[in-house]
């Protein structure tokens, strides 16, 4: 097996996030509607300096746009929200700890999300813990 080992793509990643999104609670991904998921290696460097991150690596994921709590009829011409999932930091923060990689990216995803609603961390294990790996 590992001999042919290898990390995912982008796309393969992006594929696995998406994955995880429909293995969440139908009820919480109903108020995602309209949310984009992308993956990237890295943020870019204007993130990194709004988020004051000391590497690349110190973000594994971001919630862009506007949240659930803080949306209102009038804005119009906002850009739809993202979620970004980054996937060197992903894998750098796999190598270096003893969890599945679907664990961390469903992980990353729920706590993007959880931006979005504006939940707490507890929220956010609670809904965590609904989903079967």
């Amino acid at each position: 097996m590992w001999p042919s080992a290898r990390s995912p793509t982008l796309a393969e990643m992006e594929e696995m996030a998406h994955d995880m999104f429909a293995r969440l609670p139908q009820t919480f991904r109903a108020l995602c509607e309209g949310v984009i998921i992308r993956v990237d290696d890295f943020p870019t460097e204007e993130v990194l300096e709004e988020m004051q991150a000391e590497t690349e690596f110190d973000l594994l994921g971001l919630f862009q746009g506007v949240g659930l709590p803080f949306q209102s009829h009038d804005n119009t011409g906002q850009p739809p929200n993202m979620i970004w999932l980054y996937r060197r930091p992903i894998l750098d923060y796999w190598a270096e700890h003893d969890e599945t990689l679907g664990h961390i990216v469903r992980h990353v995803l729920i706590h993007e999300i959880g931006h979005h609603f504006g939940l707490s961390d507890d929220d956010m294990e609670a809904i965590e813990a609904q989903v079967k790996d």
